[in-house]
């Protein structure tokens, strides 16, 4: 079998690149290890809206967006300090709809799929598979966190792996469920988001939407914490209008920066494979549509996929280093650090709306002055904090000389490790 571009793996990022690259005029074929319609994600996820726009990609609609703009009640613990995020741009999008459409628009661009197919080999021309070799121009690890693995990327260590789970539940007694959301002063419809509960990169996550209820969370188990299937486990232990599970799953995120080799000769690594998740809340599905609607454009203007990473770090990659130093800092904070932060306005409404959105904030002179007057009351956090914001800022301007030559990357590699540590 021979096509311009292989992609292993058609989940998100994977089926939007098989759709994107067809478009521009390249023969894909699309490999994945089970059935098409059990690829990717199957459960909600948070996706700004900015990052569907800049892939030029429908956003969703009907079935497949399951809420927006709705009001994020973010609190450091279980209460009662809480900042409260209102009309935001981020979608709930239910992933296995989205999943379906970019592989249906794939498929009508003519994108020839392998299903039920094991990569057991590469040699760098070609992908030994279980269903035969395929040959190729270029090749795509999309193949997720323990994929295939093209470029023998290293591994991830356990204090940067969230374990994240998401479920879509029927509620048994709906009263109950609006006294719960009316008890914590957030109307139904609306999302509490319990932050800090199980170290302080963990959440619980919930909203009532009608007579479902949808609860998302996760943590870092390798930091001593219970996972996010755990902590679901608990919740609805202790809450008996929780019911039955209509629709969900958990996963194993990559929280690291992304990598800095995203491409080498003839190979690229997308979503993530790549690591390419917005670290500071564990969100990759933005991203991996960014990356695909690159790659797609890249390799057809007819360029490699070193010029595909050069892109993706100069664009994209001061926001991710920038949010990855506040991660490493925020893993290490208490919720009752995190309560203080927001009485002392270091953690206040414009800092949370950036990060839900996945944008860098801008923060006004006003602003800056309360930040400066919130690190004099709170001198302990503001130690650890500024260190990190100066490291992510540093970080965010090394990203802008990303090398133009694939012989420069080491020694670029080791000036961010010095900066981000």
């Amino acid at each position: 079998m021979r096509a311009d571009l292989a992609i292993v793996g058609l989940g998100t990022a994977g089926a939007a690149l098989a759709g994107f690259a067809s478009e521009r005029g390249l023969s894909v074929i699309g490999i994945e290890r089970q059935a098409a319609k059990e690829a990717g994600a199957r459960w909600i996820n948070g996706v700004p809206g900015w990052a569907f726009d800049d892939a030029r990609l429908a956003r969703p609609t009907g079935a497949e967006l399951f809420g927006s703009g709705h009001e994020l009640h973010l609190l450091a613990g279980f209460g009662p300090r809480r900042v409260t995020v209102r009309g935001h741009d981020v979608l709930e999008v239910d992933m296995r709809h989205l999943v379906e459409r970019l592989q249906s628009r794939a498929l009508a661009q003519g994108v020839r799929f392998l299903e039920h197919t094991r990569v057991t080999g590469f040699d760098g021309r070609q992908l030994e598979t279980s269903a035969g070799a395929v040959s190729a121009s270029w090749f795509v690890d999309a193949s997720g966190l323990a994929g295939a693995r093209l470029l023998q990327q290293p591994r991830v260590v356990k204090g940067d792996i969230c374990a994240a789970a998401q479920e879509v539940r029927a509620v048994t007694n709906l009263s109950a469920a609006q006294h719960f959301f009316e008890q914590h002063g957030v109307s139904p419809g609306n999302t509490l988001c319990f932050t800090g509960v199980a170290g302080g990169f963990s959440v619980v996550n919930v909203r009532l939407v009608g007579d479902c209820f949808s609860i998302l969370t996760g943590s870092i188990p390798g930091d001593g914490h219970a996972s996010g299937r755990a902590l679901i486990d608990q919740f609805v232990a202790e809450h008996d209008f929780v019911g039955p599970v209509l629709f969900g799953g958990a996963r194993a995120i990559p929280l690291s920066r992304p990598l800095d080799v995203l491409g080498r000769d003839n190979v690229a690594l997308l979503g993530d494979a790549g690591r390419q998740v917005f670290s500071a809340h564990g969100s990759g599905i933005g991203a991996g549509l960014l990356a695909a609607r690159m790659l797609a454009d890249t390799l057809g203007d007819g360029l490699g996929p070193h010029t595909y990473a050069l892109r993706w770090h100069r664009k994209y990659g001061g926001l991710f280093a920038t949010f990855e130093a506040f991660r490493r800092f925020s893993q290490q904070l208490s919720a009752e650090d995190l309560g203080r932060m927001m009485s002392a306005g270091l953690l206040d409404v414009r800092s949370a709306r950036a990060g839900l959105e996945q944008r860098v904030p801008r923060p006004s002179p006003a602003v800056v002055a309360n930040a400066l007057r919130g690190a004099v009351s709170e001198r302990r956090i503001a130690r650890r904090l500024v260190p990190a914001l100066t490291r992510g800022a540093a970080a965010s301007l090394l990203y802008g000389r990303y090398p133009e030559e694939p012989s420069g990357v080491p020694d670029w590699s080791a000036k961010l490790d010095r900066i981000l540590g």
